[in-house]
């Protein structure tokens, strides 16, 4: 039984920063692509961030771009985002999502196989 957990969201304010991690089980970890996405209230899912399975590549939405690095321990099986100079517009619920094995990085959520339950990043001005 595949298991991805996301942790490390909170409340935060506007410039500051925060770290999710998102812990996977019941899978081999290194050969799956890993993404983060999001979802505001009352609007859709967006891809965030995604890591290929090879650590050759990593990347990005435009509106998260030189604030949000994606990352990666294999021997952790987890998968981290780091979230610097938090915005307002930032405040969602934070899903990881796992696509392999030996897939690539989409940023379409339904080419995805597994998705954790979320974690609510909050960010006040």
């Amino acid at each position: 039984q595949v298991q991805l957990v996301e942790s490390g969201g909170g409340l935060v304010q506007a410039g500051g920063s925060l770290r999710l991690s998102c812990a996977a089980s019941g899978l081999i970890f290194s050969r799956y692509a890993m993404g983060w996405f999001r979802q505001a209230p009352g609007k859709e899912r967006d891809f965030v961030a995604g890591i290929s399975w090879r650590l050759t590549g990593t990347y990005y939405a435009d509106a998260v771009k030189g604030r949000f690095t994606i990352s990666r321990d294999n021997a952790k099986n987890t998968v981290y985002l780091q979230m610097n100079s938090l915005k307002p517009e930032d405040t969602a619920v934070y899903y990881c999502a796992a696509n392999g094995p030996y897939n690539g990085v989409p940023v379409k959520g339904n080419e995805y196989d597994y998705w954790g339950q979320g974690t609510q990043v909050t960010v006040s001005s």
